[in-house]
């Protein structure tokens, strides 16, 4: 099993900005894909931007030009920078990682944009 540790949530005003991190307890590269999803109150947990071990990202539209997804192999850890926050982006936002055989998640941290 592999565990999954977000951090880096808070609250902004619209405009601002946040990095989230997400440490994993083995080698990145041993997983496919990591990612980010989020889910707002009263709402369905949604896709938000995933990485490839070759590097390529994917982002939902609603993100695209704001946000960016990297990783740093060395310290077996993903980030998403968020840049222009908008009040509809207030959710828990959820790391995950994808191997062959499994899926794990993280408990989620915290981001909450004001108006």
């Amino acid at each position: 099993q592999v565990q999954l540790v977000e951090s880096g949530g808070g609250l902004v005003q619209a405009g601002g900005s946040l990095r989230l991190s997400c440490a994993a307890s083995r080698s990145i590269r041993e997983i496919n894909v990591m990612g980010w999803y989020r889910q707002a109150p009263g709402k369905q947990r949604g896709f938000v931007t995933s990485i490839m071990t070759d590097g390529s990202p994917n982002y939902v539209d609603s993100v695209k030009g704001r946000f960016t997804i990297s990783r740093d192999n060395a310290k077996n850890t993903v980030y998403l920078q968020m840049n222009s926050l908008k009040p509809e982006d207030t959710a828990v936002y959820y790391c995950y990682g994808r191997a062959t055989w499994s899926t794990y998640w993280g408990n989620g941290t915290l981001v909450t944009v004001s108006s």
